[in-house]
């Protein structure tokens, strides 16, 4: 365990090592960049040595992300929490010592992400309680082992790693905060450990609509023609084949993809964001086959959240955040209100965010997460659902009224990611 203080005035980590280059479980080090599937690998196998040229390492990995952090100001504990068959969680701790300790919050990334995002967050989140932000199995900077091909058992390695990492943090409830898949994959833990979670606060998730039939209007934004083309090109890869087929090109087509992340890290240096941003998803892909194993045509949920959320245990209070312009429909967070008729469920649509809210209005997010979080103080208080506190409205965010006017409302065309969720 490494204690990081804040502005790039980091302790060296004595008690354990962060270097894991032989703790990768069954995909090796060799496996870095290979993506191709077996049936592909007569036809193109002579491709393989060439994407050996990914420039990309698991200390370069490391590297980036401290750049990326050394603009937090908050010290926090850098810790390795090894779990089941090898794997481990990279994990950063932010703890609050404090005589009344609130309720910790835990946060969880979305695909193709990792701790380092939440730059803008972890100060503001961390100021009033503990905070725990881990990168997702598969991801990141935590163990890439193999995952099934089949959408239940994938979900279930997602959801038992969380859990094993709990057990082995010692924490006994705690507030969940999800986003994207993330999302999704705090809800399935929350099916499954309902006991352990004092609320639940989705971000954008993903994966909760059913896909509609063929020929009826989905109710998100239609995804663009040349996109549809280029996931049709690709099905039979993972997701981020082409980040790791580029090779040494990989980071500049990270920012040609995604040129708007300029302005959603404004104070951020460009290169020191591409540059983590690229780290993370040319590693050996792992996380991301589990996601393209829990998802069907362009990325519909194979088991949709939605047909499952009346399931969580009542007593589960949920918080929905939505950004206005997003490619996520914001409809779902109201039949999930209108499913749960018995819980507390409450919707946000946060003006002028797209899918990254936390990046894009992040003192409103942060606001919001923070007073959801009082709900669960309170609630711990009272050790019962009843009537709770009603959260704050102001011109920059407000709960959306139920009408198809807000729902429907958008400040300009939501922008479709094709390489980081």
């Amino acid at each position: 365990m490494a204690v990081v203080q804040p502005a790039g005035r980091k302790l060296e980590a004595k008690s354990q090592t962060l270097h894991h280059a032989n703790q990768l479980g069954p995909i090796s080090s060799k496996e870095i960049c290979q993506n191709l599937p077996e049936a592909a690998s007569g036809m193109f196998g002579w491709m393989r040595s060439w994407w050996n040229w990914c420039p990309t390492s698991e200390l370069l990995l490391k590297q980036a992300e401290e750049r990326l952090i050394s603009y937090v100001h908050t010290a926090y504990e850098d810790k390795i929490v090894s779990i089941s068959k090898g794997n481990f969680i990279r994990t950063i701790c932010m703890k609050q010592d404090t005589e009344n300790e609130k309720t910790p919050l835990v946060m969880v990334h979305g695909f193709g992400s990792g701790v380092g995002l939440w730059v803008k967050n972890l100060d503001a989140l961390s100021s009033q309680r503990t905070l725990f932000a881990f990168d997702v199995l598969g991801f990141g900077r935590s163990s890439r082992p193999k995952f099934s091909n089949n959408a239940t058992n994938a979900e279930r390695q997602f959801v038992d790693s969380i859990e094993e990492w709990r057990e082995e943090m010692g924490l006994n409830k705690f507030v969940l905060l999800g986003h994207s898949l993330g999302g999704y994959l705090s809800a399935a833990y929350a099916l499954r450990y309902p006991q352990r979670v004092q609320h639940l606060i989705l971000i954008d998730p993903w994966g909760f609509p059913e896909r509609p039939p063929p020929g009826q209007a989905s109710g998100r934004p239609r995804v663009p023609m040349w996109i549809r083309a280029l996931v049709f090109l690709v099905q039979p890869f993972n997701p981020l084949a082409l980040v790791r087929a580029a090779g040494p090109w990989g980071p500049s087509l990270i920012q040609k993809f995604r040129p708007d992340f300029k302005n959603r890290f404004k104070d951020v240096d460009d290169a020191i964001l591409y540059d983590y941003i690229y780290h993370c998803n040319a590693q050996a892909p792992s996380g991301e086959t589990a996601f393209r194993s829990l998802t069907e045509s362009v990325g519909w949920a194979k088991y949709p959240m939605l047909m499952r959320i009346h399931e969580i245990e009542e007593r589960v209070p949920i918080t929905m955040i939505y950004g206005s312009r997003s490619w996520i429909d914001n409809e779902t967070g109201w039949k999930v209100k209108d499913l749960r008729k018995d819980s507390f469920v409450d919707v946000h649509v946060v003006k002028g965010a797209g899918h990254h809210v936390y990046t894009e209005r992040p003192d409103e997010f942060n606001r919001l997460v923070m007073q959801a979080c009082d709900v669960s103080d309170k609630l711990a208080e009272e050790d019962a659902v009843g009537e709770l506190p009603q959260f704050l409205e102001d011109d920059a965010v407000r709960p959306f009224q139920r009408t198809e006017s807000t729902l429907t409302m958008r400040d300009d065309p939501p922008r479709v990611s094709v390489v980081l969720d």
